[in-house]
């Protein structure tokens, strides 16, 4: 049976309106017997206003009558037109320019570098990329890694600078649960760098040489451009 929106607004109406039976009202409202009698009586939806399902398309006036003569009968719902407009718009995927889907690896590189508390779901669902596009740039494996620079994705165009503070705010909150939880305590002082900061960090390095995705050597080894 359709879901119908309502279902005491519509339940106080029937009763109010009709000659159905309580096991009718109940069928088709999705309610107990018991629950509709209480609304006959006053003793349940006092305060709620009927809502008359033909009017809204929940209900042909051909199923109620034919309902009322025959108190076996159970009323079949209509797809209520109203159900369609509440009904939660799904967002669609991220669209990417093709003129900027070149760019994405070096935002993938600058998360890499600048977040690593950003999950690579989290990652993939903000640039419009996969997890498996994420793993080459990390692991340098990326048929264009010689060539990929980290750069903010806000520089880029990819995201909006609010869409980019969000996630890493996200991150950093979900990042301090999981180590409370594992009792892990965070050294005082400042930590994690707001996006914003980090993109400011990387302005002020920009006159220095560039010699890998991250500037600490105990982690560079990850970004290593030596032959093996």
């Amino acid at each position: 049976m359709t879901d119908i929106l309502m279902p005491k607004a519509t339940a106080v109406w029937l009763v109010d309106n009709t000659s159905l039976t309580f096991e009718q009202i109940a069928d088709f409202c999705g309610l107990h017997p018991l629950e509709v009698k209480g609304i006959a009586d006053g003793e349940v939806a006092r305060d709620i206003r009927g809502a008359d399902p033909i009017a809204n398309g929940q209900l042909t006036r051909e199923e109620l009558d034919r309902a009322q003569n025959d108190a076996k009968y159970r009323m079949k719902a209509q797809k209520s037109r109203h159900a369609e407009l509440l009904k939660p718009a799904k967002k669609a995927p991220r669209y990417t320019p093709v003129s900027r889907r070149q760019d994405r690896p070096d935002a993938i590189a600058w998360f890499v570098r600048n977040h690593p508390e950003v999950t690579d779901a989290q990652v993939s669902k903000l640039l419009g990329t996969t997890k498996a596009t994420i793993d080459q740039v990390r692991n340098r494996t990326h048929w264009n890694a010689a060539n990929i620079k980290p750069v903010d994705p806000v520089t880029l165009g990819l995201v909006t600078q609010l869409e980019l503070d969000a996630l890493v705010k996200k991150a950093a909150e979900k990042k301090a649960k999981d180590d409370a939880k594992r009792g892990i305590v965070e050294p005082e002082g400042p930590s994690l760098r707001p996006a914003s900061e980090a993109g400011l960090a990387e302005d002020d390095h920009d006159d220095q040489p560039d010699h890998g995705y991250d500037d600490h050597p105990v982690e560079a080894d990850h970004f290593d451009d030596d032959e093996d």
